[in-house]
């Protein structure tokens, strides 16, 4: 069993950034992949960010060139970089793990049912 914890939420002005961590506690040794989705109101949701335990990774093309995902294995963390946030950038954000190693990052960016482990999320509000 895997759990994750998000932090670093918060409200920006439209062009600023935010940095958002996920700790993974218990069983972490063999987890393969990390993700960040986002999910925003009335809408289903979304792959954002993915990062294998080899540093591959895979990004939504709406945040191409603004979000950066990285990991610190020792510590068990993935962070979310995000610099020149919009509007629509406003969601709740969750953290995303598992051990699964089949099928590329592009499949599992897209197929949030993939991953078995989610934290609770953390909210990201970019206004105008």
């Amino acid at each position: 069993q895997v759990q994750l914890v998000e932090s670093g939420g918060g409200s920006v002005q439209s062009g600023g950034s935010l940095r958002l961590s996920c700790a993974a506690f218990g069983y972490t040794a063999s987890i393969y992949s990390m993700a960040w989705f986002r999910q925003a109101p009335g809408k289903e949701r979304e792959g954002v960010a993915v990062i294998d335990n080899d540093g591959s990774t895979a990004y939504a093309d709406s945040v191409k060139g603004r979000f950066t995902i990285s990991q610190d294995n020792a510590k068990m963390m993935v962070y979310l970089q995000m610099n020149s946030l919009k509007p629509e950038d406003t969601a709740m954000y969750y953290c995303a793990a598992d051990y699964k190693s089949y099928n590329s990052a592009y499949y599992r960016i897209q197929n949030p049912q993939w991953f078995g482990y989610w934290g609770q999320g953390t909210q990201v509000t970019a206004s105008s």
